[in-house]
């Protein structure tokens, strides 16, 4: 998703009190991300975190994710660390306009920075989650399937299961996954795109089935716009008339058919509680 407005000068002098810019250098690369601890890390030095990678969108910075997401709120609600990763050229490789095995090493870098995170924070190692909006989300996905022995659960916002993971996807793994998708998105279709990905039934299909998940799916009602899937550990968070959004997020559309946004539920306290229920 092409996001065309910068906030970099507005970040410079208004970064929360608590979110640092740091660096890695990951193949001869230097890769940057952005960390927010919420004020209980300092309050409770003994504490060991969980630890939520929050992946941007396409053509996104880092920041942005951070200031139109606000997960920043949620990390004080729940006490838990926010990472912000920063693709290079703004991008995650998920075999879209690159090659999924010599494109970008975008796994390669979350296990190096994610292996960073341990040393630098109070990181709770069994607690380690991902999330991400469009190709943020896609990758995600990818995440889920190719390291499922480090991240609990992920949550994908507009981004399901992209056919070059599925491709790809050969490591036995049982990961908790939940896709949050609009019905009249038009950026990233619920009903998928041939050759690209599946649709969000088929994701949630999908994983139930990659997973080993038996019995039969349960499904909650949140408002008037949002109908909750839930079988095992694989969740379909569908938005009625939703559009390319972060459910609960100030509006963001620039000109661009990025659609409606939901008020009926908060994104980011929605994918928490599936996060919370989660254990690696």
């Amino acid at each position: 998703m092409k996001i065309l407005i910068s906030f970099l000068t507005l970040v410079c002098f208004c970064l929360p009190a608590f979110a640092q810019v740091k660096s890695l250098v990951y193949k001869e690369e230097k890769r940057r991300y952005l960390v927010y601890t919420p004020p209980s890390y300092v309050d409770q030095p003994q504490k060991a975190f969980p630890l939520v990678f929050n992946f941007h969108g396409s053509g996104m910075t880092m920041a942005e994710q951070m200031l139109y997401t606000q997960m920043n709120r949620a990390a004080d609600r729940h006490q838990f660390i926010v990472v912000y990763p920063l693709g290079i050229k703004q991008d995650w490789n998920v075999g879209f306009g690159m090659s999924y095995l010599e494109g970008s090493d975008d796994i390669g870098f979350t296990e190096a920075l994610l292996a960073r995170l341990k040393q630098d924070y109070r990181v709770d190692a069994q607690r380690v989650y991902a999330t991400g909006l469009s190709r943020g989300g896609f990758f995600s996905m990818r995440i889920a399937a190719e390291l499922p022995q480090l991240f609990a659960a992920v949550a994908s916002v507009g981004g399901p299961m992209p056919e070059p993971v599925m491709q790809h996807h050969a490591k036995p793994g049982n990961v908790g996954v939940m896709l949050i998708h609009g019905t009249a998105d038009q950026v990233v279709a619920y009903g998928g795109k041939t050759g690209g990905y599946l649709s969000a039934q088929d994701t949630f299909h999908y994983w139930v089935k990659q997973n080993g998940v038996t019995g039969s799916a349960s499904q909650r009602v949140d408002g008037v716009e949002v109908t909750t899937t839930e079988q095992g550990n694989v969740a379909l968070v569908t938005v009625k008339d939703g559009g390319h959004t972060w459910p609960g997020a100030d509006p963001f559309n620039v000109g661009l058919p990025i659609g409606k946004t939901t008020r009926d539920i908060d994104a980011n306290d929605v994918m928490w509680q599936f996060f919370a229920k989660h254990r690696r």
